[in-house]
């Protein structure tokens, strides 16, 4: 093969044991690599077990733009079955890590089983070892990134666990690169729950392409198109933090716990106090327009920031200091906590001790009692933080009337687009194959930027409540995109998205790294059947105990309208999102309960799936 090594690093923690195993051509072209091929190893090796179990598989995998000069190609997958939701989990992380897997020759590792004291896995080409960690554990991920580069050198890739991940919180991630995570879904605490520290990896080969020229042309082609895009000195300025400012003045910010969409304070958390702050840029490997930008926080230390911790860990909490929300997105990757997860869970409790459903705890706008909730989640070191380290959707089930204002789908906390007028969106984050991410869909901007004005109180502001076919229908175009293609490759979405890089450049890519043309037609199949195999293991892993309800958007959506601004009160109505919702299946060949027809999964060459799901439910 070229473009892809066909070869899988296995690691055997329990038996301190190590093997390579070669995959046929045929599954590297039908699921491509990245989540593909996390998602396929997934659904043949982990069937119905405890996800904190060493029965559980923790997957690292790369798809063939890694490890080459192809545009924001620096990503990695890490997945696993989630504690946090019980289903399919993964996330991505900017990492030198996949450069470095890539060019040790491997397509992915995955390892399972559990160590009986803390280690780490070195990773040097052929090379392998799994070390003692037990100097490591206890460290936060920034410190344990600075001993190991001690021990490994500089040139390397480092994925490693905090504080968080070892003490099982339920949303820890994955961190590289002290700003840079992965795996919202608890995938973290699955390596914590191994005994793994780290991953170290040196890669020194020489990755096979098929097309060394053509790669080198487009590659350049591509690169070059991005600055010379119009957006892009914008862009790099304020990155994905100019979403503050229209996600205010469209009552889509999330704010005291998604109760309403704009904050009084948001001009003090938005891009332009970023710019003012910004100290540096930090980028993925093979990226030309970074989106970290560093600031420092209010104990002077380097925080590097994004759109989705500013508003989760920000507005949603009533925190309205841009450099004291920085500290506490800094202390999140340095213990290792998702930080819209953290948000999402802080802003639960603050609501709930408001209600007078919870004793004691902060409230919104406390800082100070925010960093102290954040430190005790990590740790599980006190009654509080080790509530607020299951997560909202265990929380809300604990306290009265919780599921009314729990922030979550299917067990994994919203990030940061609060959705009362936005049905697509709402139909995005239920959809989402992990939970309520935006990655994979992110339609709010379509939503807004196509919805015509409606009265007089909507000049200001474009907006719209529909209901229609079109907005599944882009839904499912842009999970194709970005939840199936970018997640396969795996590329970055941010130059198509954010600065207009022509999309088809990315088959072009492709085929030059592999010498395999792909259609339209065919990366589409492949992010469908991507998306029916995913939900397919959902579907086991609840042993058939399925329902559209598991893709519904939160409650208070539904329940209770905006609090303020031109469309206060305004709210979405179930009848017409559950029609959507049916749009939405028929479109993707899925039944009235949301889970893929014979049909089609026979028509997308998942024949493997039926036999396993006509165990736990009835395939119509």
């Amino acid at each position: 093969m070229k473009g892809w090594w066909g070869r899988i690093l296995r690691v055997d923690l329990t038996n301190n044991k190590v093997k390579v195993q070669e995959y046929s051509p045929e599954i590297a072209q039908l699921f491509i690599g990245g989540r593909g091929l996390a998602a396929k190893i997934l659904w043949d090796e982990v069937k119905g077990v405890d996800p904190l179990s060493p029965e559980n598989k923790l997957v690292i995998a790369a798809g063939p733009f890694n490890g080459l000069p192809t545009p924001s190609g620096g990503k990695l997958v890490v997945a696993a079955k989630s504690p946090l939701t019980g289903g399919y989990g993964d996330g991505n992380i900017g990492t030198m890590a996949t450069v470095h897997l890539r060019k040790a020759g491997y397509d992915a590792i995955v390892i399972e089983g559990k160590a009986k004291k803390p280690v780490y896995l070195y990773v040097e080409d052929d090379n392998v070892s799994i070390l003692s960690a037990e100097g490591l554990w206890g460290l936060d991920t920034f410190k344990t990134e600075e001993e190991l580069k001690k021990i490994h050198g500089k040139n390397v890739g480092i994925l490693s666990i905090g504080p968080g991940g070892e003490n099982l919180v339920k949303y820890a991630v994955i961190m590289s690169q002290e700003g840079r995570a992965g795996g919202r879904p608890g995938i973290g605490a699955v390596m914590g729950s191994k005994k793994l520290k780290a991953v170290v990896i040196k890669g020194t080969k020489e990755i096979p392409v098929a097309d060394k020229e053509e790669l080198r042309k487009l590659s350049k082609e591509a690169y070059d198109e991005i600055l010379s895009k119009p957006t892009y000195e914008f862009w790099h300025r304020q990155g994905t933090m100019a979403a503050v400012e229209w996600t205010n003045e469209n009552s889509a910010l999330p704010t005291y716990n998604f109760q309403d969409g704009s904050f009084k304070f948001a001009r003090s958390i938005d891009g332009y106090t970023l710019e003012g702050m910004k100290v540096k840029q930090r980028g993925c490997p093979y990226c030309n327009m970074p989106c970290g930008n560093v600031v420092l926080d209010a104990e002077g230390l380097e925080s590097e920031l994004d759109y989705e911790n500013v508003a989760l860990l920000g507005s949603n909490l009533g925190i309205g200091q841009l450099n004291k929300v920085a500290v506490l997105n800094r202390l999140a990757d340095m213990y290792g906590l998702d930080t819209i997860s953290l948000g999402g869970s802080i802003a639960f409790v603050m609501e709930a001790v408001e209600k007078g459903l919870l004793k004691e705890g902060p409230t919104f706008g406390d800082y100070k009692g925010a960093k102290e909730l954040v430190k005790e989640i990590a740790f599980r070191s006190s009654e509080l933080g080790n509530f607020a380290a299951e997560g909202v959707m265990r929380m809300a089930q604990k306290v009265e009337g919780g599921e009314n204002f729990a922030m979550h789908v299917k067990g994994l906390e919203v990030s940061g687009y609060n959705s009362y007028i936005y049905p697509a969106m709402a139909l995005a984050f239920a959809t989402s194959s992990i939970g309520a991410h935006h990655k994979e869909a992110w339609v709010i901007a379509w939503e807004i930027g196509t919805a015509p004005i409606e009265g007089e109180q909507a000049k200001k502001v474009e907006y719209k409540i529909t209901y229609s076919p079109e907005k599944a229908a882009k839904v499912i175009e842009l999970q194709r995109y970005r939840g199936g293609l970018f997640e396969m490759l795996s590329a970055c979405r941010l130059p198509w998205i954010e600065v207009g890089l022509s999309i088809d450049y990315y088959p072009k890519l492709l085929k030059a790294i592999t010498g395999v043309t792909y259609t339209w037609d065919d990366l589409f199949a492949a992010a469908d059947r991507l998306y029916a195999l995913i939900r397919a293991y959902w579907v086991r892993e609840f042993k058939g105990n399925w329902s559209r309800r598991m893709d519904y958007p939160p409650r208070r959506w539904f329940i209770e309208g905006l609090k303020s601004g031109p469309y206060k009160g305004k709210h979405l109505e179930e009848d017409k999102y559950d029609k959507l919702l049916s749009e939405y299946y028929k479109m993707r060949g899925w039944d009235e309960r949301g889970i893929p027809t014979k049909e089609t999964l026979q028509k997308l060459k998942l024949d493997f799936v039926i036999p396993e799901l006509e165990k736990v439910t009835e395939l119509h």
